[in-house]
């Protein structure tokens, strides 16, 4: 028997899905926008992608103004991809309407804001599985953590870096892969 397959009929059911999932692309995985249109992840290749776990009702809310800014000023390199969450302190208590009236009114949001997902816990939705995951991702693991944690995927589709809540959008950790 192949060393290979006789090392994978060893494993639990959860282990093989992991050893699956490993191969898998950050563009290979669904989710819809918050108008519950699918968003094809594919179509950014060549750009590097930041997703943003995002809320209305948080201290670090006012970041939405230079996440447009990230948006606007790297458009050609970078887009931006609003996650709503409402896993911390219940802060993005609204649905799609409201939060797309939020984000528009307030901040003049143009970039991207997908449906609201869970972003850690059992119901944690696949995009967040191969952030957090290094057994999926290849670099790193990780937990979050708050409201506005920034994860920067390259623009060939590889894991790049988190950055927590406190590190603002504009700052020089994140920029210097846009340059």
């Amino acid at each position: 028997m192949n060393p290979l397959k006789a090392f994978v009929s060893t494993l639990t059911t959860t282990d093989k899905n992991v050893v699956q999932k490993a191969s898998e692309s950050i563009y290979d995985i669904k989710i819809n926008s918050l108008q519950g249109k699918p968003i094809d992840l594919s179509e950014f290749k060549g750009k590097y992608i930041l997703f943003v776990n995002v809320a209305s009702k948080c201290g670090f809310t006012p970041q939405y103004k230079d996440l447009q800014k990230l948006h606007e000023t790297y458009k050609d390199k970078l887009v931006v991809i609003g996650v709503p969450c409402n896993q911390f302190g219940k802060q993005e208590p609204g649905n799609s309407n409201e939060i797309t009236e939020f984000c528009e009114v307030n901040y003049g949001v143009s970039f991207l804001i997908t449906e609201k997902i869970d972003v850690k816990g059992s119901n944690q939705h696949a995009i967040y599985r191969w952030l957090t995951t290094k057994a999926i991702n290849g670099k790193q693991n990780s937990t979050v953590k708050w409201n506005f944690q920034k994860y920067l995927v390259d623009k060939d589709g590889e894991f790049l870096d988190v950055f927590y809540s406190i590190t603002k959008p504009m700052n020089s950790r994140i920029t210097k892969h846009l340059k």
